[in-house]
């Protein structure tokens, strides 16, 4: 063997160069070839390692011929091969039996006490007597035993299996002492192209090789155009909706219907005034939100409904003062990106009320909202909202907790806290805290309330039903639900958890 063969062909190793050695030195029976496990256990390699250096070689072209052959033959599994050590479970317990006999709860307790005794016991070589004082005894029922089991295991791994019957192998095989195996083998000859002095095969033609014409005296390797190639990157959904269809999964568990979202474009009626909140509100100025300038106002109102929520908030009724201004029609004809998902509840509560018999119902959304805001490291003009709401009679704060906590629970967010707050068109109010284990402190991720007559009542709703309902910022219970580490994973790079948090990924202004 030349020492080209190793520089030439690196990776092949020694493994290749004595499988060429042993093809080079069977000479004339070369053509009938040789067998490769055959030649393993001559070379005293691995089988898989030598059939790793038949596919290497078998890649240079006419070098080898190789086929592929299989056959099957037993072998001893690891318990047949104990035994052939040690003897059978049988014979073992035979042997541990004295003459004056063994408590079976003693025998038992022996590494092949259990399998032994069935054995034994079917063999007729011990029997048991119940009638001793000290509990059940076994005896050896026969002078001595002969390990049957043990021979013909021993005979097979002399590879002598085909003396052994049928049902001898089958036996073996349901104790699981023996196991059939296919062996993959390789019947290798030499190739058209055999050779000790194996040359490195070019993969590239370079623009050295054309211009020296250095190409024409070189073997090129022959492309493979059979073989797959690099897996192209594919998309990924972005956490956001990941996290927006598992929110969307929970409250369809819980029951709830998924409400219309698809109208960005919302009047300030059903933004503001159908909320019970007050034209003069500093939410409804220009540096708050985005208003349209084409079309600039909408038409369509239902107008008794229209003239209840205007008399509400410049008379009051229901209970209610109101807030003792002018309202203005043109103001709530103005049209905005809508700031909230509220106004989409707003409509279906109205929707609701318009049925002859009220049915207690639990609507749900998750759709973008906008806010006027000066973009910056924490804030953004547009992000996402999820909002509950349930309508029913006799609702109280408690079955708001309870909602709350079970919706939280789904989400795998469990610590929380509640806390009272204001919002205008929900009394009583609570601010929803969890505690975030990646800052160590409670942070705020929702609000909550039981909507204000002043709003139910001129819809249409029957007395004595309340409205419960809950919105938070689909960012940030993003956040709290994957961990900084995992967010970090998602995003491909170190994060300040601090600054994920503050950031517009985590807005909590809902």
């Amino acid at each position: 063997m030349s020492p080209t063969m190793a520089a030439a062909t690196p990776g092949l190793g020694s493994a290749a160069e004595l499988l060429l050695r042993r093809l080079e030195q069977a000479g004339a029976d070369a053509e009938a070839g040789i067998c490769s496990l055959e030649a393993a256990q001559a070379l005293d390699l691995d089988h898989q390692v030598l059939v790793g250096a038949v596919k290497s070689l078998q890649s240079l072209g006419e070098v080898i011929e190789a086929e592929q052959r299989t056959f099957k033959k037993w072998e001893l599994t690891p318990e047949g091969k104990e035994i052939v050590q040690e003897g059978s479970h049988e014979v073992r317990v035979f042997n541990s039996i004295p003459f004056e006999g063994l408590l079976q709860s003693e025998l038992m307790k022996l590494p092949s006490g259990k399998v032994g005794f069935s054995k034994a016991m079917s063999n007729k070589w011990i029997r048991l007597d119940k009638s001793s004082e000290d509990g059940p005894r076994i005896f050896r029922a026969v002078e001595s035993v002969q390990d049957s089991v043990r021979e013909k295991l021993l005979q097979v791994q002399q590879g002598e299996e085909d003396s052994l019957e049928e049902k001898d192998k089958n036996e073996l095989k349901k104790r699981k002492l023996l196991a059939e195996v296919t062996i993959k083998t390789y019947w290798i000859r030499k190739g058209s192209a055999f050779s000790t002095t194996v040359a490195k095969q070019e993969t590239d033609l370079t623009p050295e090789m054309i211009a020296s014409g250095s190409w024409k005296d070189l073997k090129f390797k022959a492309y493979n155009f059979e073989a797959l190639g690099i897996m192209p990157e594919c998309g990924h959904l972005h956490p956001l909706l990941k996290v927006r269809s598992q929110f969307r999964q929970i409250f369809l568990e819980m029951g709830f219907t998924e409400m219309p979202t698809n109208n960005f474009i919302e009047s300030s009626f059903w933004n503001f005034d159908a909320l019970f909140q007050p034209q003069q509100h500093p939410a409804r100025d220009q540096h708050d939100t985005f208003f349209l300038k084409d079309p600039a106002e909408a038409i369509d109102f239902p107008m008794d409904y229209l003239k209840r929520v205007k008399r509400v908030h410049s008379q009051g009724g229901y209970g209610s003062q109101g807030y003792k201004y002018e309202w203005k029609l043109e103001e709530a004809r103005k049209n905005l990106l809508r700031t909230h998902t509220t106004s989409a509840s707003a409509r279906m509560l109205y929707k609701l009320a318009q049925q002859e018999k009220f049915t207690s119902t639990k609507y749900f959304s998750i759709d973008r909202v906008f806010r006027n805001e000066t973009l910056d490291a924490t804030h953004l003009a547009e992000f996402h909202q999820i909002e509950g709401v349930v309508a029913d009679y006799g609702l109280t704060l408690g079955d708001l907790m309870g909602v709350l906590k079970e919706f939280f629970n789904k989400l795998g967010i469990t610590q929380l806290r509640f806390k009272p707050a204001y919002n205008p068109y929900t009394e009583p109010s609570m601010e929803v805290f969890s505690y975030h284990q990646g800052l160590k402190k409670w942070v705020e991720v929702g609000n909550s309330g039981v909507f204000r007559p002043e709003l139910l009542l001129p819809m249409g709703l029957p007395e004595g039903v309340s409205v419960i309902a809950w919105g938070l910022s689909l960012e940030r219970p993003t956040m709290i639900k994957y961990g900084i580490n995992n967010i970090r994973e998602l995003v491909g790079h170190k994060v300040n958890l601090q600054m994920v948090y503050d950031s517009p990924l985590c807005r909590l202004d809902v």
